[in-house]
């Protein structure tokens, strides 16, 4: 021991032994019971929370697999910074002071700034926490404009804390005034300004969006010539899925500057299309025909809330038409179509009971039998 103190009094004057034991204790506490403190600490937050919001559906397993790992390296942070406060830096290696640039400035700069960056970590950690509470009560709920506003203002709240942690970093840390750094990019920031336009133009419309209700998550809409599900709005973009299957993120700004048509609002879908019937149909058998099917669409349990229109409607120029339209009484858009094909299945059985052919789209060319026999029996 006398050796070491000796060793320290010739390259480290001003510490003792007992100065490197501590130093050394700490470090391996801090390394070796970094996870379970971060346990602890997660585990006593949780009951802190739980208390306030009172949520039984949310586990404290849950809350340690989101909050554990970064409050693990803010403990460990804490602890290397009291292990190295025991040491006494020499005044003989003339190392500049911490205020002036030099190796302990750049080393108390680094420290501070892994500090604040666990530190903000953990705080996102534990708003995502807070998503999920807030997620699984407005599950309980029939309305769904707090299923979409719960990722919203998790994203928003997230980009706000990750924006102050930089402004913290940058005027606290590094000492750096950041209305001058702003004021003194001149064309600079401009340029930023006008990069940034779009994004804030995005910003603004998700507002506009919330606060209108013209759609929420899970309607049907379409938008120009696309038409699919809302998945996610958030304060940027709307994630659409598609009918075929793809996901489509369209900007917020774009989605407000635009016509936009809310399907799941429909109380009716509407079906319109024509019948062509040979032309060699009868009045008679064409009246029957009219009446059969609107008696279907009357009686029908998903039509006959409103009535449809079934009509002798134009000579066509080889076929008899029949203008077809009835509202079936769904907002599903594959409820409505298997309505639709039970109907157009029950009209195609009705023509046919009637001994009517529906109409061909192939002309037929009648020959004269003197064409024929002038020209040897063969027409060409």
């Amino acid at each position: 021991m006398e050796q070491f103190q000796d060793f320290l009094n010739k390259y480290l004057p001003g510490n003792n032994w007992l100065n490197f034991l501590g130093f050394f204790c700490i470090l391996i506490t801090g390394t070796l019971f970094r996870r379970f403190i971060g346990k602890k600490i997660s585990q006593l937050t949780f009951g802190i929370v739980r208390s306030f919001s009172r949520e039984n559906d949310v586990t404290v397993q849950e809350f340690v697999a989101l909050l554990g790992r970064p409050l693990e390296y803010v403990f460990l942070l804490v602890m290397v910074f009291f292990a190295f406060d025991l040491i006494h830096i020499p005044s003989q290696w003339e190392l500049a002071h911490p205020s002036e640039f030099g190796l302990r400035l750049i080393f108390l700069r680094g420290y501070k700034s892994l500090l604040i960056l666990a530190l903000t970590w953990a705080l996102v950690r534990f708003v995502k926490f807070l998503a999920i509470v807030f997620t699984r009560r407005a599950e309980r709920t029939e309305s769904k404009m707090d299923d979409q506003l719960v990722p919203f203002v998790k994203d928003l709240l997230i980009v706000l804390i990750v924006i102050i942690a930089g402004l913290v970093i940058t005027g606290k840390v590094f000492n750096i005034d950041v209305a001058t750094l702003i004021t003194g990019l001149g064309i600079g920031g401009i340029a930023i300004a006008l990069a940034a336009r779009e994004t804030l133009e995005n910003l603004i419309a998700s507002f506009t969006i919330f606060m209108d209700g013209s759609f929420v998550v899970g309607d049907a809409v379409q938008i120009g010539t696309m038409t699919g599900d809302v998945e996610k709005i958030g304060f940027r973009s709307t994630r659409i899925r598609t009918v075929d299957g793809s996901l489509v993120t369209v900007p917020n700004r774009l989605i407000v500057s635009q016509v936009l048509e809310n399907l799941t609002q429909r109380e009716f879908r509407r079906a319109k299309y024509t019948i062509r019937l040979d032309v060699g149909t009868t009045s008679e058998q064409l009246t029957e025909v009219i009446k059969d099917i609107q008696d279907v669409i009357d009686v029908h349990e998903f039509t006959k809330n409103k009535p449809g229109v079934i009509r002798f409607d134009a000579f066509g120029d080889q076929s008899f038409d029949v203008l077809v339209i009835y509202f079936v009484e769904t907002r599903d858009i594959r409820t409505f179509n298997r309505i639709k094909e039970e109907i157009n299945f029950k009209i195609m059985q009705i023509v046919l009971n009637h001994r009517i052919r529906f109409a061909s789209p192939i002309s037929t060319v009648h020959l004269k039998n003197d064409f024929i026999n002038n020209s040897g029996g063969n027409p060409l």
